[in-house]
């Protein structure tokens, strides 16, 4: 699946990641031997970039080094490595990137087992790591459609649907208010966090009335509110959310579902700020206020 290029300003990645990530993935830093959480990690998964979600490698291309970072012999796919010349500390190495956003992972060396011969030499900071065959009984989506009180009330109705509550994800700004997003000053989109049981209703159906109730063709606008913060939105947490949306936009897209471009972002999920609670429930306190409905 060919996507996008994730492009961020330094403000953006840094209310994204923890201090330490930041250090490490976007100012080329390293961290101590046998300190990252990952060297030891015997698990059977997928590792993934810290910055934008893309698989990396493999647990089974994973191999004790003895150097105290996490070795792998090869990627999942050399699309997904970007490889360049590093001359820093006066030594000449070849520094590995995350292809589609640029977050530095480490160094790759030809001192590797077979077959490749290949040690890349990767930072813990800049992965999560994403177990096989876990599954969890709850999940997790985010979804921006406009004014997240609407947007509550339509998946809370949802069978399969366990909780839900609004907020601001995707800014800059941490702990924001709601008179900080709406000024549009934040970054923010407003946001509904849906907990649901994949065993009741997946994530390809919440997509599913996510496009039933809003307008995803209109830039930062649902109806009369306009701004970024009521922009369309999806924030995946895992490669099979993120999977799911670009399929499903694009067979939207196919269809000729609407008269004009889908123009929804798909993102990794980062913060989540919960709302003020006179925001939570919204509809259900006033029987009214908002403009969503389910098909």
């Amino acid at each position: 699946m060919m996507v996008p290029r994730v492009i961020k300003t330094e403000e953006q990645w840094k209310a994204q990641l923890t201090p330490e990530q930041f250090r490490v993935a976007r100012t080329e830093g390293t961290e101590p031997a046998f300190c990252g959480v990952f060297h030891d990690n015997h698990k059977d998964g997928v590792y993934s970039c810290i910055g934008c979600g893309l698989p990396l490698f493999r647990s089974d291309s994973k191999f004790e080094s003895g150097t105290g970072w996490p070795s792998f012999f090869q990627p999942v796919a050399s699309e997904n490595i970007g490889i360049q010349k590093d001359v820093s500390f006066g030594m000449v190495r070849e520094e590995v990137h995350c292809a589609r956003c640029e977050t530095h992972l480490g160094h790759v060396f030809n001192d590797g087992p077979r077959p490749t011969g290949l040690r890349y030499c990767i930072n813990s900071a800049a992965m999560d790591f994403h177990e096989k065959g876990v599954k969890p009984s709850t999940e997790t989506a985010v979804f921006g459609a406009g004014c997240f009180w609407g947007v509550e009330e339509a998946f809370g109705k949802l069978k399969g649907v366990t909780a839900t509550a609004v907020g601001y994800a995707g800014g800059i700004t941490k702990n924001p208010t709601y008179e900080q997003v709406c000024a549009q000053t934040t970054g923010h989109a407003e946001v509904v966090k849906v907990d649901f049981d994949p065993s009741v209703i997946s994530y390809s159906e919440l997509l599913k009335t996510l496009f039933a109730i809003h307008d995803p063709t209109t830039l930062n606008r649902q109806g009369p509110d306009h701004g970024d913060n009521y922009r369309s939105a999806i924030y995946f947490s895992s490669l099979e959310q993120e999977t799911a949306a670009r399929t499903t936009i694009a067979a939207l897209e196919k269809e000729g579902k609407f008269a004009r471009p889908i123009v929804t972002e798909v993102a990794l999920a980062g913060p989540f700020y919960r709302a003020e609670e006179y925001h939570q429930q919204y509809a259900k306190k006033h029987g009214g206020g908002f403009c969503h409905s389910l098909p």
